[in-house]
């Protein structure tokens, strides 16, 4: 039995262009792509299948419906950053231990084509692109002086992965004060059951968890 009573203690908010900002995180090579990093090395590894849904998600959900969601908060002149992560030093050294694995068996690397954001979802000139080398973005980017500077207060989260890193820095802008929502259909992670429970703790008081066009029907409705 769902306990829905807590529903009536989340704190209302709005997606308005003039003050959200659409944050994209992690969608590179590294992890996002079938023929990098991680789904190159599983390939390699006659393991493909085992990422069957997390690659199916990206490339028929996350990707798309980001691209929609960025022509929309660009067509409304709302902010977008884009947030990275992998290591800064070839060895990996800056990287906490506990993905550091990943990072390295994924070449997630500055410098090398796995750590560059995918081409179809890639920044326009001028927006923010910020490297963390931690799972949420604000413990290692500097991102919320960046998006309080430019008066930002609400965020709308997408990309890889729901119940990791989106999740982390998703969790952390609320802890922070920010209004913030997990777009449902434009965040993956590697099977349904994790998408699921993590999007159902989200709505526990963290935040919103709104499919893209809810997003872009209520940023349109601000403007």
């Amino acid at each position: 039995m769902t306990a829905d009573y807590i529903n009536d203690f989340n704190s209302p908010f709005l997606i308005r262009p003039q003050s959200s900002a659409l944050v994209v995180v992690d969608l590179q090579y590294a992890t996002g792509s079938l023929d990098h990093g991680l789904g190159k090395m599983l390939r390699e590894q006659g393991r493909l299948e085992e990422a069957d849904y997390r690659f199916s998600r990206i490339n028929n959900l996350v990707l798309p419906n980001t691209q929609r969601l960025l022509k929309a908060f660009r067509d409304a002149s709302a902010t977008v950053v884009y947030v990275t992560y992998g290591a800064e030093r070839e060895d990996c050294s800056d990287v906490p231990l506990h993905i550091r694995r990943i990072v390295k068996a994924t070449n997630n690397i500055d410098g090398h084509k796995e750590h560059e954001i995918v081409s179809s979802i890639a920044p326009k000139s001028g927006e923010i692109v910020l490297n963390k080398v931690t799972m949420g973005a604000f413990g290692s980017t500097g991102i919320e002086s960046r998006l309080r500077a430019m008066g930002v207060t609400e965020i709308v989260t997408v990309g890889v992965s729901t119940n990791n890193c989106v999740g982390m820095t998703a969790m952390e802008a609320s802890d922070r004060g920010f209004g913030v929502v997990l777009v449902s259909d434009a965040t993956g992670t590697c099977d349904e059951e994790s998408q699921g429970a993590f999007e159902a703790m989200f709505l526990r008081l963290w935040g919103r968890v709104l499919c893209a066009d809810e997003v872009m029907t209520e940023l349109n409705l601000s403007r």
